[in-house]
């Protein structure tokens, strides 16, 4: 049954699910500061707002895919008293703590706050191949579920507030871990001789395998692409902020806070549009080595 639903932030990943919201039938209202995104989903049958208040007023259930947690608490803030507006969705990494303060911002108006971060990248935004980390007032999440059901399989973490986004926030670190440990080996093996190919073939079918060789090695680093898609300041921003979730929690988190330096180095070197690949050309300088080239495939 089509349902009326907005959407804040289409961007990489926000206009995936979005798109596929408009092919399910739904009517859709969107706003996003970049003109040219939204136009995009206009074309596809869509109704662009001039705010994210006005998305609000335009739709019961509003969804969010932003960049970071203050961007989502200054949303929650702008739409919270927007009338008939009952179930606010955070698709973004946006942290527990995050979460937390959302809830508390729209449960005087009576709007159910559920946190549902995402991970499959923009190919599963698209495909609707996402995992989604869900928390939240359970009927609510009951209310919703056939929604976010297009987006992926989902999860329920559980109805406090902010699980979903701790379990992303683990996520998100043993990515980050997994692609600076890869980086490592690589370089070791490419310095002492051995083709990345088959070196990814060998760890590929043994104990060593990872996201990072399975997918990101294979199709953005030995072919010197570095266009995984992912930008190295989201990666930066999620690890920063399980570290302090670690930290408040009490738990330790070596690895973690390890990993964090790297992808900071990352930036520092290649910059505000680096992506997470690029940490492995930080390993390859120090290294004094190339891992693959542009002839690979």
């Amino acid at each position: 049954m089509s349902q009326r639903i907005g959407f804040i932030g289409v961007g990489r990943m926000g206009s995936g699910m979005a798109s596929r919201l408009l092919a399910a039938g739904h009517t859709v209202t969107v706003y996003d500061p970049d003109p040219a995104a939204v136009a995009a989903l206009v074309a596809r049958g869509a109704t662009a707002a001039a705010t994210p208040l006005a998305v609000a007023q335009a739709a019961p259930v509003v969804m969010a895919s932003l960049p970071g947690p203050a961007v989502a608490k200054a949303t929650a803030q702008a739409i919270a008293a927007a009338h008939g507006l009952q179930v606010f969705i955070d698709l973004s990494t946006s942290g527990t703590a995050a979460a937390q303060t959302i809830a508390a911002i729209l449960a005087p108006y009576g709007v159910a706050s559920i946190d549902a971060p995402v991970s499959g990248g923009i190919t599963g935004a698209a495909n609707g191949k996402l995992a989604l980390m869900v928390s939240g007032p359970l009927a609510a999440i009951e209310q919703v579920k056939p929604l976010l059901a297009e987006f992926g399989k989902v999860f329920v973490v559980g109805a406090q507030p902010g699980l979903g986004q701790t379990v992303k926030l683990a996520n998100n670190m043993l990515a980050a871990v997994a692609m600076a440990a890869t980086s490592e080996a690589m370089a070791m093996g490419a310095k002492a001789g051995v083709d990345p190919a088959v070196m990814l073939e060998i760890l590929n079918a043994s104990s060593g395998r990872n996201s990072a060789t399975q997918d990101k090695f294979p199709r953005c680093v030995i072919n010197r692409r570095f266009d995984f898609g992912f930008a190295n300041a989201l990666s930066f921003k999620d690890v920063r902020l399980c570290v302090d979730e670690a930290e408040a929690l009490g738990v330790p988190m070596v690895m973690g806070a390890a990993v964090r330096q790297m992808l900071s180095i990352t930036q520092n070197l290649y910059g505000p549009d680096a992506d997470v690949t690029d940490m492995a050309r930080v390993v390859e300088n120090w290294a004094g080595c190339q891992i693959g080239s542009s002839e690979e495939k």
